[in-house]
């Protein structure tokens, strides 16, 4: 399964970003074999608006189908469960290594709904 970890940097041991519209990186995942690649979202870490929806579309065209985040917006969440990408929340400063090990044993919340709220509202 492809995963997708919201992170500061590039690789296992960075922190995981508890945002997720604004993150700085991506870490894609899989799960059985372990490879992982980054993949940057410079272009959404200081967009005046659409982040989430830019960087949930970013994460669908990667092929993930997991996400493991602190949050999700509203507009985030719909574009992610519409295409079918499972959610679950990371709590705590973990690393990216952390945060996979806890998901692998089944110790994340898969989300129904988003965390926070718009920034719109």
């Amino acid at each position: 399964m492809k995963i997708a970890i919201t992170s500061y940097g590039e690789d296992l041991k960075s922190k995981m970003d508890k945002s997720f519209g604004r993150a700085k990186w991506f870490i894609l995942m899989d799960s059985g074999t372990g490879s992982f690649a980054a993949h940057s979202n410079k272009q959404n870490v200081n967009a005046a608006q659409g982040a989430g929806i830019q960087a949930a579309q970013n994460v669908v065209n990667l092929g993930a189908e997991a996400l493991l985040s602190g949050n999700v917006g509203p507009n985030a969440f719909r574009v992610l469960s519409a295409a079918g990408v499972r959610m679950f929340i990371v709590q705590g400063d973990k690393t990216i290594e952390e945060a996979v090990n806890e998901w692998k044993e089944g110790n994340l919340q898969e989300i129904t709904e988003a965390t926070i709220e718009g920034h719109w509202v």
